[in-house]
């Protein structure tokens, strides 16, 4: 199995951790960066092929990671983005050395997520794009009101909104992509847009484990403080 990691961004919004080290470098505990986890992480799931898109700080990452062998995984790397590609651009200029089915992620997600399984979903169903998923809440905290013709008809006070939404992760099917033109800037907002737009929309693959998306100098602090706890179910042992 293939999977491409998303790991050329700049991490702007995580500085200052990331003034000096791309993102997927970034330390989680004491032992290991955010990628090094990634790439365990999909060994024991089966893939022997990763990818890594890179862009800023690239060389780091290549010297860093290098044919992979250490994690048990031969990588490989695309030429650094010259110009930001967004999400799926960077996909489309690799799209000649990825098989049928294949994974995308992005590099700065850490979860328990059953990659296997989610890529064992996606080629049963025939899909042509399966969207790892996420349920979020949001409490509101005012009374919340719907009006028709200057009247109120219906009145909720704070309430919890139940929504879902995207890990970062895809299992992606190679047709899908192939009309798009590779070198343009192309995020998976426009993607899932025109796929709607077609009538093939994406399938979606619920999870409720563990997720964490770290952009934010907030966030990154708080997967090292419970880094200890949720160690177990990211790392397991061989």
């Amino acid at each position: 199995m293939h999977a491409v990691i998303l790991a050329g961004g700049k991490g702007v919004r995580l500085r200052p951790y990331t003034t000096r080290l791309p993102k997927p470098l970034v330390p989680i505990g004491d032992e290991h960066s955010i990628m090094e986890i990634v790439l365990s992480q999909l060994a024991q799931s089966g893939f022997d092929r990763v990818t890594l898109a890179i862009g800023h700080l690239g060389d780091l990452i290549r010297s860093y990671f290098g044919d992979g062998s250490r994690w048990g995984v031969n990588i490989d790397y695309s030429l650094p983005e010259q110009v930001p590609l967004g999400t799926m651009g960077p996909v489309l200029q690799l799209l000649d050395r990825l098989p049928e089915k294949f994974l995308v992620m992005n590099g700065d997600v850490l979860t328990d997520l059953d990659y296997a399984d989610l890529m064992r979903q996606h080629r049963e169903s025939g899909a042509p794009l399966t969207v790892a998923t996420y349920q979020r809440q949001a409490r509101i905290d005012y009374g919340v009101l719907t009006a028709r013709d200057g009247h109120v008809v219906e009145f909720t006070e704070k309430p919890t909104i139940d929504y879902r939404v995207s890990m970062g992760v895809y299992a992606c099917s190679k047709p899908t992509l192939a009309s798009y033109t590779p070198g343009m800037p192309f995020g998976f907002d426009e993607l899932v847009l025109d796929m709607l737009a077609r009538g093939t929309p994406p399938q979606v693959y619920a999870f409720d484990g563990y997720w964490f998306d770290i952009g934010k100098p907030d966030d990154y602090d708080r997967v090292n403080a419970e880094f200890g706890l949720i160690r177990g179910s990211l790392l397991k042992e061989a």
